[in-house]
């Protein structure tokens, strides 16, 4: 019996309708108040559009309680999605090409994120994730609050992994040139802003260019797994 789209080959990888192998992304983010969870859903729509990816969604666990969350933030945090699941960090090298979303705490990655990677040991021990592309997104309370130190900070930790970091640049164009209001992107990455209480929602412009960074992504990690 044929393999549809997504479906499974014998050899246990997803092919597409021609028996094309997918290249298998891992989306990996932490969301404290939603906005890094909006933008990791778009960015799997924007991914799988190009067709030929497979993309799946994790969320790292939560290090902190609902009180420190909120004594941090100045609002209660939502529950995390149960649609989601969280990251069995054994399973990284499963993947062809990673994603990464967090949000910025004090203009570097949450805390939440740094753990996931400090738990990574074993596969930096073995090179297992050597080579394999990744990109990655954030979102501040502000505009001048780390939309591109949080992503060039970060870039360390996939250096020490060996790791291709693929930066978007000025590929979104127009929604990355203009001035008139405030927004979030930079050339390492599409970011959003959420305002000091997270009441912001990520705008139309802000999500553009997180879908043109996922189809550039998605190019990219392509031609790497053919």
């Amino acid at each position: 019996m044929g393999n549809i789209c997504g479906g499974a080959a014998a050899s246990g990888q997803a092919v597409d309708q021609a028996g094309k192998p997918l290249t298998k992304v891992h989306i990996i983010f932490y969301s404290t108040l939603g906005h890094i969870e909006k933008l990791a859903r778009e960015y799997k729509a924007a991914l799988e559009s190009t067709g030929g990816v497979q993309a799946h969604l994790f969320r790292v666990p939560e290090t902190m309680s609902a009180e420190q969350l909120e004594a941090a933030c100045g609002v209660a945090a939502p529950p995390q999605p149960d649609d989601i699941p969280v990251i069995d960090v054994t399973k990284l090298p499963d993947a062809d090409a990673f994603v990464f979303g967090f949000p910025t705490w004090f203009g570097m990655m949450a805390g939440q994120m740094k753990t996931f990677f400090d738990a990574t040991g074993a596969l930096w021990q073995a090179g297992a994730l050597h080579g394999k592309p990744a990109s990655m997104f954030t979102s501040t309370a502000t505009q001048g609050g780390g939309q591109e130190t949080t992503l060039w900070t970060a870039v360390t930790q996939l250096a020490h992994h060996g790791m291709i970091y693929v930066p978007t640049g000025y590929a979104a164009g127009a929604a990355m040139f203009g001035v008139q209001d405030a927004k979030g992107g930079s050339p390492w990455g599409a970011s959003s802003i959420a305002g000091l209480d997270g009441s912001r929602q990520p705008l139309e412009v802000e999500l553009e260019a997180l879908r043109v960074q996922a189809k550039h992504f998605g190019a990219i990690a392509k031609k790497l797994a053919a």
